[in-house]
């Protein structure tokens, strides 16, 4: 048997009046999905346990069938695990996103103008997080660049206790309530400040604003975290697996549980990524002796912070047509029974432009044997009715290993 689980990272959502007050996964065309969803177990799954923020993180954690409430120990020491750092357990972690403020005379006057400082390039944000380095790094204090817009910072030998938002709950919005608080808070907000002194004027930026491109003019520290420890996946499930991603944090979960991580040229972690190249690299993975994969596409969730309805339908489009549609073929053809998980790991809501934790529509199929309940399409509202509810998503996984739900 082989298992393959489809996360369309924050896919699913609410009625929106651009689509006619559909969903985008009402709205989007999806036959792969709804195939699916006629021959699979259909129902809602809780990611996010009570009490937590409704991340990525945890909501990924829970569908890779670990249970946040024991292995979380924030998110960005995952991240750095996928970057590569070394990490002692007396450090504490943080992202720190490249973002645009708009321009005000005092810092804490500003409005987050943009999360991702218009999806910046790899190549340009590293050479702007290597330049802040240059002015923060310490013997304790260290700045690692990641992909686009996503990097770290380490603190070694420090303590946790800091109240941090992460800047894409606050899109469009004042910063002035959602500055860093508690411990470490005002070493963070000093390098926040001096970063926009810095960034400025510094020929990346200028080249940016003068291509109507949005500036990365500040860095925004959030997701504080330590050293995790998690049970490598083989030995909790019995299967050996990979990852595929563009984003760090996914690709670090991975890492911890100690998948393999599979690279895709042109993966980009927005609706431009490269689809089909994660679906080749699904069955090739597969083919060569690995019973798990694990394909993480960001795209919805993207759009979902960005209010972009067109492209978030698309990218929900393009995940049905150009990664399932591939992988169930190939699957098919190859004769060996293969079991499939689609589903979100949480709501992110135009509307909203943020994560939510309200459940999410799942399906479990398996190419074996028919399972039950059944709907006739793969949306939120067919996934409610037919009263199939699980309260920890983290059960899933043996669900998929059991065949029956």
């Amino acid at each position: 048997m082989k298992y393959i689980v489809m996360l369309g990272d924050g896919m699913a959502d609410y009625p929106n009046d651009a689509l006619g007050k559909k969903t985008v996964l009402e709205a989007a065309s999806t036959p792969n999905m709804d195939y699916l969803a006629q021959n699979g177990a259909v129902g809602l799954a809780k990611t996010v346990p009570d009490g937590m923020s409704p991340g990525s993180d945890t909501a990924n954690l829970s569908v890779m069938g670990y249970d946040p409430k024991v292995y979380y120990t924030g998110r960005s020491p995952l991240e750095a695990v996928s970057i590569g750092i070394d990490l002692e357990p007396s450090d504490v972690t943080f992202r720190c996103n490249l973002v645009t403020l708009s321009d005000t005379d005092n810092y804490e006057d500003a409005e987050m103008v943009d999360y991702s400082a218009g999806e910046i390039s790899t190549q340009e944000a590293s050479e702007l997080i290597n330049y802040l380095n240059e002015h923060f790094k310490t013997e304790n204090i260290n700045l690692y660049p990641g992909v686009s817009y996503r990097h770290c910072l380490v603190i070694k030998g420090a303590k946790t206790g800091g109240i941090m938002t992460p800047p894409h709950d606050i899109s469009l919005k004042p910063i002035k309530e959602h500055l860093p608080k508690g411990e470490n808070s005002e070493l963070l907000l000093a390098m926040m400040k001096k970063s926009r002194e810095l960034l400025k004027n510094h020929p990346i930026n200028i080249k940016r604003i003068a291509q109507g491109k949005n500036p990365a003019n500040s860095c925004w520290f959030w997701g504080e975290g330590t050293k995790p420890a998690v049970t490598s996946f083989e030995e909790k499930f019995g299967i050996r697996g990979g990852v595929i991603s563009a984003v760090d944090l996914i690709k670090g979960i991975g890492l911890c549980a100690g998948h393999k991580c599979i690279e895709v040229e042109g993966a980009t972690g927005n609706y431009d990524t490269n689809f089909a190249g994660k679906a080749k690299a699904a069955v090739e993975f597969l083919d060569s002796g690995y019973d798990y994969v694990y394909i993480h596409v960001e795209a919805a969730d993207e759009c979902g912070h960005h209010n972009d309805p067109k492209h978030k339908v698309e990218s929900v489009e393009a995940i049905d047509r150009e990664i399932l549609g591939y992988v169930i073929s190939q699957m098919e053809q190859r004769g060996e029974p293969f079991t499939i998980l689609l589903m979100p790991d949480h709501p992110t809501p135009l509307s909203l432009m943020t994560h939510v934790s309200d459940p999410v529509p799942f399906v479990l199929y398996r190419s074996d044997k028919k399972l039950s309940p059944n709907a006739k399409v793969y949306t939120e509202e067919a996934a409610a009715n037919t009263g199939l509810y699980i309260d920890r998503a983290c059960e899933l996984v043996n669900h998929m290993i059991e065949g029956k739900i």
